[in-house]
């Protein structure tokens, strides 16, 4: 804490350990990916105690865990971008579930071609089954702006379909 008391990480941890794990479990989808993010979170207050205020925690503890989460999303090497075209094959977006592979193939060449935020936002949304309030809140963006970039993706999909 600046000028004052280090953060008691102990009652931090008994405190908000479970909701910062519900928050791991609830973006990442597994149970020891999210017990390993949660004590990254509290590692990362740990090591930053002599920088961070004690105030509203939860709303820290919060941030914290989902940059922690987004970043373990946007890293973890053994999930490809066709792996996870494997689950977005196989949810709403497609609403014709006997789409063929060319589907999946387009999906994976527009997301190549998007933004990297776009790119998490399609991840967020289809495969974590965030919803665009919770995608907006976690991006720091308005919820017109989550909708925009999945329509985009919905317009491509479905101009490119047609070619």
């Amino acid at each position: 804490m600046r000028g004052e008391a280090l953060i008691d990480i102990e009652s931090f941890y008994v405190r908000y350990g479970p909701m910062v794990l519900r928050r791991c479990r609830r973006m990442l989808k597994n149970e020891q990916s999210a017990h390993d993010a949660m004590h990254e979170v509290f590692l990362k207050i740990l090591s930053n105690q002599n920088r961070l205020s004690g105030e509203y925690p939860s709303a820290l503890l919060y941030r914290i865990a989902t940059n922690v989460c987004l970043n373990r999303i946007r890293n973890e090497q053994k999930h490809t971008l066709s792996e996870y075209l494997d689950i977005l094959y196989n949810t709403s977006f497609f609403e014709n579930h006997e789409a063929n592979i060319s589907a999946q193939n387009l999906m994976a060449y527009i997301l190549s071609k998007e933004k990297d935020s776009t790119r998490q936002i399609a991840i967020l949304y289809f495969v974590n089954g965030m919803t665009i309030k919770e995608i907006a809140e976690t991006m720091n963006l308005s919820i017109s702006g989550v909708h925009k970039h999945l329509d985009k993706l919905r317009r491509k999909m479905r101009d490119k379909g047609e070619i």
